[in-house]
């Protein structure tokens, strides 16, 4: 009992701090926050960390936009609405958290910032790692995750990227619309990203097999390789093994909420006339 209370004491005095370092939060956020550390070190011995979290946000609402809301760039911290990315960070951030040891808000908003921001620093709009093939190679870079590789005959799929759908699409980001000096920024990223070539696994690859089982982990990150001009990775989520095959854990925009797809990631991927294959991360 004496240990609790000194750790909500804790979690309150770090909220404070946090919020007057530029956080936007809820108080519905911060409470769900520290009650999601206090389980996940409570839980059984051998727990999967990263389903463990992933699972607490099933039925959570699929909401688009939500680190758009303020006129300069800062640490949204939003738990209640969720899109395939956000998802994703959140998950992560609240496993690396209570891998560290951490049991305070802001041990959270280190994580959360470190994985969300080139180099871990925060400092405007293009310091997010918007493309998720530039998230992908700081979070390489800073030994947050590693790209999960196969044999050739399992990743026969090659990606040349052509980064370009945010400057060609300005005005669909609120934070972008109209700065012609942010555009030039973004344009700058997309410039580095493009022309670099990535392995993937085709769709045609996506099946019951040893080697893929033996290849994809429980909880690893799943990044969906697109065609559809100007990206890259069209979607997110994370893998489920189950009998029949593998499955996806995701942030659905289709279902609006957070769900376990019942179809076989195969399967699902039949579905989306404009999905390749996919890349494989790991927090390590």
């Amino acid at each position: 009992m004496i240990r609790s209370f000194l750790i909500v004491i804790m979690f309150f005095v770090a909220s404070f701090a946090s919020a007057s370092n530029g956080v936007t939060y809820s108080r519905e956020d911060s409470l769900m926050l520290v009650r999601l550390l206090s389980e996940g070190k409570l839980r059984p011995k051998g727990t999967n960390l990263v389903l463990f979290f992933a699972r607490k946000f099933m039925g959570r609402p699929y909401v688009a936009h939500t680190l758009e809301v303020n006129k300069k760039e800062r640490l949204v911290v939003n738990l209640r609405e969720l899109d395939c990315t956000t998802y994703i960070e959140t998950v992560l951030a609240l496993t690396m958290t209570v891998d560290k040891g951490g049991v305070t808000f802001k041990d959270y908003c280190n994580n959360l910032t470190m994985l969300r921001y080139k180099n871990g620093m925060l400092n405007d709009y293009s310091s997010r790692l918007h493309y998720f093939t530039e998230w992908i190679n700081d979070n390489v870079k800073k030994g947050i995750v590693k790209e999960v590789m196969g044999s050739k005959e399992l990743f026969c799929g090659v990606q040349t990227v052509d980064a370009t759908y945010m400057t060609s699409h300005s005005d669909s980001y609120k934070m972008l619309a109209g700065d012609t000096a942010m555009i030039r920024k973004i344009g700058i990223m997309e410039k580095e990203i493009s022309g670099q070539r990535h392995r993937y696994i085709p769709n045609v690859k996506i099946d019951d097999t040893c080697e893929l089982r033996k290849t994809i982990h429980d909880g690893d990150v799943i990044a969906i390789v697109t065609n559809k001009k100007g990206l890259e990775i069209s979607h997110l989520g994370f893998a489920v093994w189950r009998r029949d095959g593998l499955h996806l854990l995701n942030a659905s925009s289709v279902r609006r909420r957070v769900v376990e797809e019942n179809a076989t990631l195969s399967k699902y991927l039949v579905r989306r006339k404009t999905a390749l294959g996919i890349r494989v991360l790991r927090l390590r």
